[in-house]
């Protein structure tokens, strides 16, 4: 096939021999299988900012730091520096991603490295070579449902022991190779500990692995693993080797409207009466 021309200067370089053929083509990305000497990986090809259909990108780059103060002031102003700085910094979370989440024992692919907006990685196969299928490509007994949706569980328990939430995690971004789910797609990863939207983040992506592992083991629905965890990562106990069990006691109390109504009551009456006071003393002075 015809290389595409972003790939161009890779394949002059000699990082990639071979274009084989097109993967995917996503939002924000799009996805081809090349040989690499005796390798066969991946190359995804990252858009830029004004072809990309992310939504609501500032909320997931909140937090992230930028060690070069001129980039950050660049950045902050919206140059055209700027721009491309930022862009830099989008391209580059993903790999760098991969590789602490690599390192803290998450199941993601393989990364090698991302030169000129694209990222090699791993291809991930299934048990016969092929390309891996995608999660909702499938289906699946109850049994190796709740098997799949535990593991991937902990991999997003991992993922924020790593000090990471995935932000995007869907079956849309799980493969499936012979021995199990695979996660992808981490440009987005936002850092927890920075981040304003983390916990909504969290149980997003928890609820959209759930409902849809849900559909073959119904049960899962009474899940409760966002809450565990995030509690857990509150209290400071959250560790990689932690015992998931998925139960989580809600509280369930309902707050004392009636109270809070008249605190708030009391409040505008003593800022009332504050106002009057005030009133009154400078009418003495007069």
């Amino acid at each position: 096939m015809k290389t595409p021309k972003r790939l161009l200067p890779l394949v002059a370089d000699g990082l990639i021999d071979e274009v084989l053929y097109p993967l995917m083509s996503g939002k924000e990305a799009d996805v081809f299988v090349v040989r690499c000497g005796r390798h066969e990986r991946c190359a995804k090809i990252y858009k830029d900012a004004s072809k990309r259909s992310f939504k609501k990108a500032a909320q997931y780059t909140e937090g992230r730091k930028v060690r070069n103060s001129r980039r950050a002031r660049a950045m902050e102003k919206g140059s055209r520096y700027g721009r491309q700085e930022q862009e830099d910094v989008w391209q580059n979370a993903e790999v760098d991603a991969l590789y602490r989440l690599a390192a803290a024992g998450v199941r993601v692919p393989e990364p090698f490295g991302c030169v000129d907006g694209v990222l090699i990685m791993e291809l991930i196969t299934d048990g016969e070579g092929d390309v891996a299928p995608r999660l909702n490509d499938v289906t699946m007994s109850a049994e190796q449902a709740r098997e799949d949706h535990h593991l991937i569980m902990v991999d997003i328990m991992r993922m924020l022991c790593a000090g990471l939430i995935h932000g995007d995690l869907s079956e849309f971004n799980v493969l499936l190779d012979e021995t199990g789910p695979v996660i992808i797609d981490l440009p987005q990863a936002v850092f927890a500990a920075a981040n304003n939207n983390a916990q909504a983040m969290l149980e997003r992506d928890v609820a959209n692995i759930t409902n849809y592992y849900a559909m073959f083991a119904p049960e899962l629905l009474n899940s409760h693993y966002a809450q565990e965890i995030w509690a857990a990562f509150e209290a400071g106990d959250l560790h990689p080797d932690m015992e998931l069990t998925g139960e989580f006691e809600l509280d369930e109390h309902e707050a004392n409207v009636d109270s809070v109504m008249l605190e708030i009551k009391a409040a505008l009456a003593e800022q009332e009466e504050l106002q009057e006071r005030l009133r009154a003393a400078e009418e003495d002075d007069d």
